[in-house]
């Protein structure tokens, strides 16, 4: 975990955290409190998105950062993300989504090849 989110989470979130299956093809990683309240969320949806809820929860791991801020990425969610060598790990404001580097670049290419979704019309950069 980089430096300058290792000590938040520790200091908020006793460096426990929670991973999961994300459905671009990497994994979400959720301070333990953050998992809990999008857990509860994904509990409340109806049948129609039981597959969805075992996607989520059911791949759900938890983990602890240990001292110097490191995380073990079980082999079942590694191979689930294509997690290789090299990795990003990007802040998404309750989460993080940890990518393959190689998947990540040529996704982001791909974003910003096509046009700007709608509902950027009237967002102010």
């Amino acid at each position: 975990m980089p430096t300058r989110h290792r000590d938040v989470l520790s200091a908020t979130a006793s460096g426990q955290l929670t991973i999961t299956k994300h459905p671009h093809g990497c994994l979400m990683v959720f301070p333990r409190s953050e998992w809990e309240k999008f857990r509860e969320r994904i509990a409340q949806l109806p049948m129609s998105a039981q597959w969805w809820k075992r996607i989520f929860m059911g791949n759900a791991q938890d983990v602890d950062m240990d001292g110097t801020g490191r995380v073990l990425v079980s082999p079942e969610l590694r191979a689930a993300a294509g997690l290789t060598r090299d990795v990003m790990l990007l802040g998404m404001g309750n989460h993080f989504e940890l990518w393959d580097k190689a998947s990540y670049e040529a996704k982001e290419a791909e974003a910003m090849q096509a046009s700007m979704p709608e509902v950027f019309e009237d967002f102010a950069f």
